[in-house]
């Protein structure tokens, strides 16, 4: 590996870091990972998050973590808040968590087929 790349790989860490921990912005994004969330696959769906916002440059999210919220079935659980509120989605694969990023972040448009309302 090329000391070139090694410093790319340095300064994308260093910003997801900043992404998970200070956040900049006015936008919110909780990943469920508690046990349960982290086996149903939650580390993906943050690194797919982490990762989707990083390539598109997306500086006004903050990226964050919780435990469980006690629906362990619905997880992996992901929280957007934003202006227009909270929505929760369940069962989050990171090929939707993509999409929230595009459609939810980016587009304001709330992704229906994902929402989870506890009961």
């Amino acid at each position: 590996m090329k000391l070139e790349e090694l410093r790319e790989i340095k300064e994308r860490a260093k910003r997801e870091m900043e992404l998970r921990q200070k956040g900049k912005g006015i936008k919110r994004v909780v990943v469920g990972m508690g046990t349960c969330g982290i086996g149903a696959g939650a580390r993906e769906v943050m690194a797919a998050i982490l990762d989707e916002i990083s390539k598109r440059g997306i500086v006004d999210v903050e990226v964050t973590q919780t435990g469980c919220a006690g629906y362990c079935e619905h997880e992996p659980m992901v929280t957007v808040i934003d202006e227009g509120g909270r929505v929760i989605y369940g069962k989050v694969t990171p090929d939707d968590a993509r999409e929230i990023v595009e459609k939810h972040l980016l587009g304001g448009t709330v992704l229906g087929h994902l929402v989870f309302e506890p009961s």
